[in-house]
């Protein structure tokens, strides 16, 4: 993929933000299970209404996120680790206000303490990775001499 236009950008900051997910996300989510305050790591129990595995829907939809970043990267400020940061911050806004609303689940998980400081740390760490991995997948421009 030598081409710098919108689809491939999106199609690399999707690829970014599974790898995010695979890699940073997951990372503060065993912290945060170590502490005590999260389940084991790489949930693969399915989700509803399709039964897809957890880790796969958690991939999936950071990937979305990524497609949007890399589409957006040329436009964004360095440095890139604080705009991913960014968006990280706002993927979890709209799982905590949004997804669990849509889920049936009280909003903001009722604004317990817990559920927010692991949704912004693990999406703030997945976004941070997303904003390092992604300027690293995109092809570089060459100058002529």
């Amino acid at each position: 993929m030598t081409s710098s236009g919108s689809p491939a950008r999106a199609v690399l900051g999707f690829i970014a933000a599974v790898l995010s997910t695979l890699i940073f996300h997951q990372a503060m989510w065993a912290a945060l299970h170590a502490l005590g305050t999260m389940p084991p790591p790489f949930p693969m129990a399915p989700t509803a209404p399709l039964g897809v595995p957890k880790m796969i829907s958690l991939c999936f939809w950071g990937g979305l996120y990524g497609a949007v970043y890399g589409i957006a990267l040329p436009s964004l400020s360095r440095p890139h680790w604080l705009s991913g940061f960014v968006l990280g911050i706002i993927a979890a806004l709209v799982g905590l206000f949004i997804v669990t609303a849509i889920k049936g689940l009280p909003i903001g998980f009722g604004f317990a303490l817990w559920p927010w400081v692991n949704s912004l740390l693990i999406n703030g760490f997945w976004g941070i990775g997303v904003g390092l991995i992604t300027p690293l997948l995109m092809p570089r421009v060459t100058r002529p001499a």
